[in-house]
């Protein structure tokens, strides 16, 4: 299935440790470009994280988020309540010797044990991260595919129209054949002196051969043939269907290069024009 190379999505997971949220987005890149953006207690993921989103998405400068927020109405530091009261019953002991000795607020936070983490379970909030991701990138893919649906259809509406093209210049070669033969004869017969028919004969064929574009023509169906094929493919065919196109090119600007009739100059100008046509559909999928 054809797919987009934009695309994007996010998701969140709540944990124990926190509401992971993710988000990935991309535009068009020739090669598969991928930047992390990762809080520091994920980071030893980047490896698998890397890997994975590689292993799904092949071409596209993509920027990769996430992010993790504590617990609603808890901070990340808790008080050590216990700590905390044996530290005060002490100070009461003190103040009957100490009287003018008082702690700061800060001091008593410096104090080793009165702040402590919340603790995380690293492991299981690593597994929620990669669950989270495959979540992510199963809607990033489907996005994917159906804005793909999208450009088929637009290419193959110009396939089509390409095909129509080409067969009405098929269809003009030989009146155009005829009608440059029966040019050739009348001037020759407008002429004081009678040319050599032997003559005449051999130099009409070359020049006709020379005007010649039926291989042209048959190398066009063929890929007219090929391009439909490759529509219909699962695996990223952007690359495939972009050489596709400079042999298009090519052959529309061989017919044009032949042509001698205003009618299949302009027919190869309307070729050249759907080729530019799908070409910017075809730089959008991956």
């Amino acid at each position: 299935m054809i797919r987009s190379m934009t695309a994007y999505a996010t998701a969140e997971r709540a944990t124990d440790g926190g509401t992971l949220a993710c988000e990935l987005r991309a535009v068009n890149h020739r090669f598969l470009e991928l930047g992390l953006r990762l809080p520091e207690e994920l980071r030893v993921l980047e490896p698998v994280l890397r890997e994975r989103i590689s292993a799904r998405i092949a071409r596209g400068k993509l920027d990769f988020s996430l992010r993790l927020r504590s617990p609603e109405g808890e901070g990340a530091l808790r008080i050590n309540q216990e700590l905390i009261t044996q530290l005060a019953s002490v100070a009461r002991e003190l103040d009957v010797h100490f009287p003018q000795l008082r702690a700061e607020f800060i001091d008593l936070l410096q104090y080793p044990g009165v702040l402590q983490s919340k603790g995380v379970d690293a492991e299981a909030l690593q597994e929620h991260a990669l669950a989270l991701l495959d979540t992510l990138l199963d809607q990033f893919v489907a996005g994917r595919e159906r804005e793909g649906e999208k450009l088929a259809a637009a290419i193959s509406e110009r396939v089509v129209a390409l095909a129509a093209r080409a067969g009405e210049v098929r269809e003009l070669i030989p009146l155009i054949r005829a009608g440059q033969r029966l040019k050739l004869e009348t001037r020759l017969a407008d002429l004081a002196q009678p040319a050599d028919a032997g003559r005449v004969e051999q130099e009409l064929v070359l020049w006709l051969q020379k005007l010649d574009v039926d291989e042209e023509l048959d190398r066009l169906d063929s890929h007219i043939k090929e391009i439909r094929r490759v529509l219909k493919q699962t695996e990223p065919v952007g690359r495939r269907l972009d050489f596709l196109l400079q042999e298009f090119n090519r052959e529309a600007n061989t017919l044009g290069s032949k042509s001698v009739d205003v009618r299949t100059t302009n027919l190869a100008v309307e070729l050249k024009v759907l080729i530019d046509q799908i070409r910017e559909q075809v730089q959008n999928i991956e």
